[in-house]
């Protein structure tokens, strides 16, 4: 399917659970690719599927089965909903990531949930999704998998940062494109916004309001998953066995963990993106929280913080998966091994037409 011009929807749901973001793209290919978001929107999730996603990694193999045949038709009626409310006509296809509810790479193993072959009749459009299978068993982490995007699409910035779920970073390094998990961002500061009355700490206030506990800092810093060599992922579960575990063995103020957990992010992406006078771009909802911008402003003195327009923010990855799933109608590769340990680069992703 070799073109000069794409048009497709990316879809994605991310680990924060803030809803099924959807963005409609063109993609060109002349002499190198250009995109542009025509529309974007995030679904929100019913407090019914908020418990269900929140709760699935305990499901038993049948329960997973029925949850799995359930979010399909959740998803493929959100993608319907979206095609018909801004009268989309001119689609190639539609590239779905999914909702990752169990990643077990070190196992063989990786879930996302909402890719069943089902979809493509439920949408009647073509569907590429289910990207990050075929990585994990080629021996790779099977993320992250946006990174052939920030090298193709953004290749001006030194790093490449998203502030979601968990952070994720890439950049070139000796010629290759490294990219991996550095920490858990609102799958921690969401929960404990939570346990205010709040969605999220909006710009960061909450956290701000706190104080540094020395100790816990030190404690989350020497976490072993920081001293790891990459590549390296993170999931649900290293928050659940790792971080929630030590934070919630001190009884401190909320407020004084979210200013530590603040912290901690900053000094661990401080560490990574350290490069003098870099230019670092950054998107994902963290991207909204000032205070942690600030933070890490403090620890990057001569580094040029790139925080783009809203539609690129909230729908990179929706856009990246887009931008795979063109990559993969052409068969080209749309997985870097350099990044996720896999034993050769490849096309990732399955096609139903």
């Amino acid at each position: 399917m070799f073109k000069e011009n794409y048009n497709v929807i990316g879809v994605m749901s991310g680990t924060s659970l803030d809803g099924v973001d959807l963005a409609y793209i063109k993609f060109n290919h002349s002499e190198n690719w250009t995109f542009e978001i025509f529309q974007s929107e995030t679904v929100s999730y019913s407090e019914e599927w908020l418990n269900k996603l929140k709760n699935a990694i305990h499901f038993s193999h049948s329960e997973l089965e029925e949850l799995n045949s359930g979010y399909t038709k959740l998803l493929a009626s959100i993608i319907s909903d979206f095609i018909s409310k801004h009268n989309l006509t001119e689609i190639d296809a539609v590239c779905s990531h999914g909702h990752t509810i169990l990643h077990q790479p070190q196992n063989g193993f990786t879930l996302q949930i909402g890719n069943l072959p089902m979809i493509r009749d439920l949408v009647n459009q073509t569907i590429v999704c289910d990207f990050r299978v075929q990585d994990v068993q080629l021996g790779g982490q099977g993320a992250p998998l946006v990174p052939i995007g920030d090298e193709l699409l953004f290749s001006q910035y030194d790093y490449c940062l998203n502030l979601g779920g968990f952070s994720n970073v890439s950049f070139n390094e000796n010629g290759n494109r490294i990219a991996f998990d550095i920490s858990p961002v609102n799958t921690v500061l969401n929960f404990y916004a939570n346990e205010l009355g709040f969605p999220y700490d909006d710009a960061g206030n909450l956290a701000k309001s706190g104080n540094v506990n020395q100790d816990l800092l030190k404690q989350l810093n020497g976490l072993d998953f920081y001293k790891a060599s990459y590549p390296k992922s993170l999931g649900m579960e290293f928050v659940n066995a790792e971080i929630f575990p030590l934070m919630h063995s001190f009884s401190i103020d909320v407020k004084d963990k979210l200013r530590t957990f603040v912290e901690h992010i900053a000094i661990q992406i401080a560490k990574i993106c350290d490069k003098p006078h870099a230019k670092l771009f950054i998107t994902g909802g963290g991207a909204y929280n000032r205070f942690l911008i600030e933070r890490l402003r403090n620890y990057l003195p001569t580094t040029e913080v790139v925080i783009p327009d809203d539609k690129t923010i909230q729908f990179k990855e929706a856009l990246i998966f887009a931008f795979l799933g063109v990559l993969r109608l052409r068969n080209e590769i749309n997985v870097l091994s350099s990044v996720t340990g896999a034993s050769k680069n490849h096309s990732s992703g399955v096609v139903f037409m």
